[in-house]
């Protein structure tokens, strides 16, 4: 019964929890048009989560909703994952009350999307030889699977156990038929979304001194369906390999969040903001079924299958901000941000017992940390935007984003370490992904306490794809193809100020 609980209770991937980890761009089409560069300008719903003192500038109580669609550029559609889809992407109320001359004392909550998860992965390359199963024979011939007893051991993985199932005979006496790769191709389709709901408090100092705190409650729903094939150079004992796999991880988190703005000239409109976020605090489950085909060119086709989920923790890095905002009259702001967040110190973490009330207890898995500190890093992202109003009831908007890459050009999904998080993979592959870059832009309109504002945001990042890279004998590994990710995003909000 310990063993039947250890083993459904385990660690995820570095390169999996990382898909989890990072947000993105997104919240009310202001916000968006202006790149987000808004953490010291404040007065918008969705500085809540990035720099919780720009509610305290609310004046006026308010209500937004945001909605659109997003598309990738240059996909197909791929096992129900549409290049093409519509997104909530925001909804909130500020309640703003006065106790002083200048001074304000403000509630509010809001609903943003902390990640869009849809997305269409194609890639290709050559194997040189090299393949999965030649990935799990050597694991097997350098010990680090120990023969007949693969579910109790924590270094193969699921694939391991399907290559095994299919490809040695049942005392391993005559080891591994022969597959030497020729060619791969992979396929991923990826749906869902983290959803974010954020409570606010904020203040205002005689309108110089700027303070809020938040506390954010997320909402995991991730769904993916990939299949990846292998064909064989001549003289294997099979043609082709198939891998077809499905995954969904749901879970909950929170964190929390401070920020002040403050105007250090008391006579100028010019601000600085500072603003912290803890680690969220993930709780989640993931389940996949997964299964490994072979075909000998003729009209044998033998399949394996293995259907599995276990439970596991996750905390995302410190994140800390400093901004920058100013206005000249009521007819332009500009603003700029910094945030910094070092993903190689995500703490993955084993659910590996209970405390005297019944509540789970869960420890660092070191191993797998190990792997994230060796594969990933501190990343940096700069926003700028402005907005300019030729007049009270019409504005234009416009952003930039930079973000620093999150994974090293040498990182690679290790599946020989001994951790939880190898033994429940059912995939091998990785990407290692370079900057991201963001344009934006938007317009707005107001008639009387009615606002409708519009925003477009066009984000690329270029990396690196490989199909698996083998740990115990690094030669075998596929060739890396370079791939690139685009999307176009619309966003509209509709808002009320009291």
């Amino acid at each position: 019964m310990a063993l039947a609980t250890a083993m459904s209770a385990g660690a995820q991937e570095t390169y999996q929890n990382a898909v989890l980890a990072t947000p993105e761009l997104d919240g009310s089409a202001r916000y968006v048009g202006m790149g987000g560069a808004m953490e010291a300008l404040g007065a918008d719903l969705s500085v809540i989560n990035t720099n919780p003192a720009g509610i305290g500038l609310f004046r006026h109580s308010h209500a937004n909703v945001s909605f659109g669609a997003v598309t990738q550029g240059g996909a197909h559609t791929f096992y129900g994952a549409n290049k093409t889809n519509a997104s909530f992407d925001q909804g909130g109320f500020v309640i703003s009350m006065q106790y002083g001359e200048n001074s304000f004392f403000n509630v509010a909550f809001n609903y943003g999307k902390e990640r869009n998860f849809d997305y269409i992965l194609s890639a290709a390359g050559k194997l040189g030889g090299a393949s999965q199963a030649n990935m799990t024979y050597n694991k097997l011939n350098n010990g680090y699977i120990a023969q007949g007893e693969l579910n109790g051991n924590m270094y193969g993985s699921q694939l391991d156990y399907l290559y095994i199932s299919q490809f040695a005979d049942e005392d391993y006496d005559d080891g591994f038929a022969i597959f030497d790769g020729d060619t791969y191709s992979m396929g991923r389709g990826q749906t869902g979304y983290i959803g974010r709901y954020d409570i606010n408090v904020s203040g205002n100092s005689n309108n110089r001194f700027f303070w809020g705190i938040t506390l954010g409650i997320y909402d995991v729903h991730y769904n993916a369906y990939s299949r990846y094939e292998e064909t064989a150079l001549s003289g294997s004992d099979f043609e082709d390999v198939f891998v077809e796999d499905s995954r969904k991880i749901t879970g909950t988190g929170f964190d929390i969040k401070a920020g002040i703005i403050f105007r250090p000239i008391e006579n100028s409109p010019f601000r600085i903001g500072l603003s912290v976020a803890s680690p969220v605090m993930y709780d989640l489950k993931t389940s996949n079924y997964t299964s490994l085909l072979t075909y000998d060119g003729k009209v044998s086709y033998s399949e394996s299958e293995i259907s599995d989920y276990y439970e596991f923790r996750m905390n995302t890095p410190w994140r800390i901000g400093v901004s920058l905002g100013h206005t000249v009259g009521d007819y332009l702001a500009i603003g700029a941000s910094y945030e910094y967040a070092d993903y190689s110190s995500m703490d993955t973490r084993i659910k590996d017992g209970y405390d005297e009330w019944g509540n789970s207890t869960s420890s660092s898995d070191d191993i797998m940390n190990d792997c994230t500190e060796y594969s990933l890093k501190g990343v940096s992202t700069l926003k700028i935007g402005a907005e300019l109003k030729p007049s009270a009831s019409f504005a234009l908007r416009a952003g930039f984003n930079y973000v620093s890459p999150m994974y090293e050009d040498y990182g690679y999904k290790d599946g020989s370490v001994y951790s939880p998080g190898t033994y429940y993979q059912s995939q091998s592959d990785f990407t290692n992904w370079g900057a991201t870059y963001r344009v934006t832009c938007g317009l707005g309109f107001r008639v009387e306490n009615l606002n409708l504002d519009v925003a477009y945001q066009y984000s690329t990042a270029k990396g690196t794809f490989y199909p698996f890279q083998d740990g115990v004998y690094t030669s075998n590994y596929g060739d890396g193809t370079d791939i690139r990710f685009k999307r176009h995003q619309v966003v509209i909000s509709l808002g009320y100020t009291l």
